[in-house]
């Protein structure tokens, strides 16, 4: 092993010792860290020059562009992570589904998945597939010096859902009818993009990555019987198959109060909490054996200061006996959020917390 390298023989010392690695790990840290979701993004007028002209999915496959937008936040707020900036439905655009992100509207997928015939045009994802997010990443770690650098792909259902509505969906009536109607080809199209996932994620590891997150955006959706029987087998396969690279992982949805325990048991090592749910009773559905990472409110963001602090002393109280702790917001930075209130947020973590 060589002097600059961490135990686990992937991270420099640096980046292995990290607040956010070690809260992810159920260390004691220095300081509770902080990250945001959608840090890299609209709310920064930086990012929105560098974007200007350029579509959402070229932007995500141009590597000194992704640097660029993946540095910008760490630069302007601080914060003790930065994650990959890229969508979650790269890994579908590069196996050749026929998507695009249209402003104002998300991901749009031309036709739809919704027969066994169709299952056909999910074939596996090469590293050649994505050699971009390779390349991407080998700069970003050069750039980041000691700061983790997170890597991130949609969980099975949320792709799912993407392609078998055709784009957003808010009742998700096209997903639920496929997952009641034809449960053995729901099961197969989830393990398929389950298969999709991890490899999109093992490229991330393998090029630099110090940890992964799963995002299931819409997993809120369902009730937990269904969760359990439809859902679950497909996210274990993903945390089990990069689970021996020893990276923390951490798994998050929205809406999910009621499924908090059963996404512990999916097989991350950190359960993300929207704001929903108090931390502490966030800890108590999850079961012991996880870090927790969470969970402001993104509009508390627009109040004052004073309340803003207010609502973040309430969460770092709640937090005060949970094994890890992250903090993050409990979704992503909104878009005409002021990025002085995101630098401020982390400087008061970072000052409450200090130890």
């Amino acid at each position: 092993m060589s002097a600059n390298q961490s135990p686990a023989g992937k991270q420099p010392t640096a980046t292995y010792e990290s607040a956010f690695l070690k809260a992810c790990r159920r260390e004691a840290v220095p300081h509770t860290p902080v990250w945001f979701m959608r840090q890299a993004g609209r709310s920064l007028p930086e990012y929105r020059k560098v974007r200007e002209g350029i579509p959402m999915l070229e932007s995500c496959m141009r590597p000194e562009l992704v640097t660029e937008i993946t540095l910008q936040p760490v630069r302007r707020h601080g914060v003790d992570a930065a994650i990959y900036f890229s969508d979650i439905v790269v890994p579908l655009k590069a196996i050749g589904i026929d998507l695009d992100i249209k402003p104002g509207i998300g991901p749009v997928v031309e036709s739809p998945i919704r027969s066994r015939a169709d299952l056909a045009r999910l074939r596996d994802l090469t590293p050649e597939d994505v050699s971009y997010v390779t390349e991407a990443i080998g700069l970003l770690t050069r750039e980041l010096g000691g700061t983790p650098l997170i890597g991130f792909a949609g969980a099975p259902f949320t792709l799912a859902s993407y392609l078998v509505e055709g784009g957003p969906s808010r009742n998700h009536e096209h997903t639920k009818a496929l997952m009641y109607g034809d449960p053995q080809l729901w099961a197969d199209l989830l393990d398929r993009l389950a298969d999709i996932t991890a490899a999109f994620l093992k490229v991330q590891i393998e090029a630099g990555a110090s940890a992964v997150q799963l995002f299931d955006s819409w997993v809120g959706a369902l009730a937990p019987a269904d969760y359990r029987s439809s859902v679950l087998p497909a996210s274990r396969k993903v945390f089990e198959a990069v689970a021996g690279y020893g990276v923390p992982r951490i798994h998050f949805g929205v809406g999910t109060g009621e499924l908090l325990g059963l996404m512990g048991e999916a097989g991350a090592d950190v359960v993300g909490v929207d704001w929903r749910v108090p931390l502490d009773e966030a800890a108590r559905r999850v079961g012991p054996g996880k870090a927790l990472q969470g969970n402001l409110d993104p509009a508390v963001l627009f109040s004052s200061r004073e309340a803003v602090e207010t609502k973040t002393r309430e969460i770092l109280d709640a937090a005060a006996g949970l094994e890890g702790h992250v903090f993050n917001l409990g979704h992503g930075v909104l878009p005409s959020t002021d990025p002085e209130a995101l630098t401020r947020l982390v400087e008061y973590v970072h000052t409450e917390t200090a130890r």
